[in-house]
């Protein structure tokens, strides 16, 4: 993806992010999206009618409000000669969104973009087979009692037993494989042990308390009202007590003799997140720089069944497209979908073979520097909402450039099915 000039991101923010099915739980995409835009237009000093577009990223597309990012944005006061619209790049959604909102600053058909993401995890409804939805159209259509109770009597135990929705989402139609399956073919692939998984499982929770206890994340997060007196305002994911002995003794979840566990997994998670995007030549409406600039992108694909490895692919093509070294940048952020997904990541990057192999250059991609990744903690400590999560990483990145003085980043995360997206920012142009 050709990233024609650099894109200001000026501000944003993101909601909490919270286990499913625990705090946020009862809280709607919608409302959880239209708090991160409301209040990341605020926090630029501008009013809802200053926007040109709103574009949302979202996987699992809320049936009562399909475009989700129409809803949101006209609940946002936006006006509604405004257009607005949700894209779904799986995992990716939030990244796939600023993309977007990049090109359409870059061909002149806005000036100011909210783009970002939203993501009720807890709220992926249950479904039932076809078989029990002709049955229960068929009593639907029934017109005498008699009509009904034959087509009741027709019913079965088995047609009472629901699809769970948020399991059916997270296999991939393709390889026949759920995400975490994937996870342990990484892991046996690079030869990444259960202990090796584990230590850096734990190193997240460290970071991520870290950085929850000197209020580095709540310069990123605004609450969600609860009533009038109380609010939902840090992550829930992140454990300060966490220890190695907790982790080991979880038992594997995808495989009886496998090595992925909740422990060294990211969980099911609610939240949104959004940034205000502006054509960089039109900055003196706010009073002060911007965070930073979007300044290159790139989209790869690879096999479904290895999709942990999707930034190892998206990142190599950045470089070639920009002819920079992985060690350019100052910090980075990697999803932590699972932890072998990462240190494969990071064992393929430096591997001759891999780079031959399947990039199809001679040299390796690179050595990722783990003490400038994820420096406050990855998803295995905040969580993945997934539709959220791509923005997220792109505005804790920028915030943790700021705050170091630094001036690179890259922004990085696999998907779903098969893809890696990887975006590079700057703090200065």
């Amino acid at each position: 993806m050709n990233i024609t000039k650099p894109i200001a991101i000026v501000d944003g923010v993101r909601t909490p992010f919270a286990k499913a099915f625990g705090a946020l739980g009862r809280v709607p995409a919608v409302e959880l999206g239209r708090i991160a835009v409301s209040d990341s237009i605020r926090r630029c000093g501008l009013t809802p009618d200053a926007i040109d577009e709103v574009i949302i990223g979202n996987v699992a597309g809320p049936a009562d409000s399909t475009n989700i990012a129409r809803v949101i944005a006209l609940k946002s006061g936006i006006p509604d000669d405004r257009i607005a619209h949700t894209v779904n790049r799986n995992c990716a959604s939030g990244m796939e969104s600023i993309l977007q909102a990049c090109n359409r600053i870059a061909r002149g058909d806005a000036v100011t973009v909210v783009a970002g993401g939203a993501e009720s995890m807890s709220q992926i409804p249950m479904l039932f087979s076809q078989e029990t939805t002709e049955i229960w159209m068929r009593l639907a259509r029934a017109k005498t009692i008699s009509q009904r109770l034959r087509v009741l009597a027709s019913m079965r135990p088995r047609h009472f037993k629901p699809i769970v929705g948020i399991e059916l989402g997270l296999t991939d139609p393709v390889s026949g494989l759920n995400m975490g399956e994937t996870a342990e073919v990484l892991a046996k692939e690079f030869a990444i042990s259960r202990s090796d998984q584990d230590a850096f499982a734990l190193t997240s929770h460290q970071k991520a308390s870290a950085a929850r206890e000197r209020c580095f994340l709540s310069g990123e997060i605004v609450g969600v009202p609860f009533g009038h007196e109380s609010s939902f305002d840090k992550d829930d994911g992140p454990r300060a007590g966490q220890t190695t002995e907790q982790l080991a003794r979880l038992r594997p979840l995808f495989e009886k003799s496998g090595t992925v566990t909740a422990g060294n997994s990211c969980p099911l998670t609610d939240g949104a997140a959004a940034v205000v995007l502006s054509d960089p030549d039109k900055l003196d409406r706010f009073s002060r720089p911007p965070l930073g600039y979007v300044t290159a992108a790139t989209v790869a694909g690879c096999d479904p069944r290895r999709m942990g490895l999707g930034p190892v692919y998206a990142t190599a093509k950045l470089l070639r497209q920009t002819g920079w070294t992985l060690n350019e940048f100052d910090l980075i952020e990697i999803n932590e979908a699972f932890a072998a997904q990462v240190i494969a990541c990071e064992r393929a990057m430096k591997s001759h073979s891999f780079a031959e192999k399947e990039l199809s250059q001679s040299t390796p991609v690179g050595s990722l520097p783990m003490d400038r990744t994820n420096i406050h903690g990855g998803a295995i400590a905040l969580g993945h909402p997934v539709g959220t999560t791509g923005t997220r990483l792109v505005l804790t990145l920028l915030r943790s450039l700021r705050e170091a003085g630094k001036q690179k980043g890259l922004a990085t995360l696999c998907v779903g099915g098969g893809q890696g997206v990887a975006i590079a920012v700057e703090t200065k142009m």
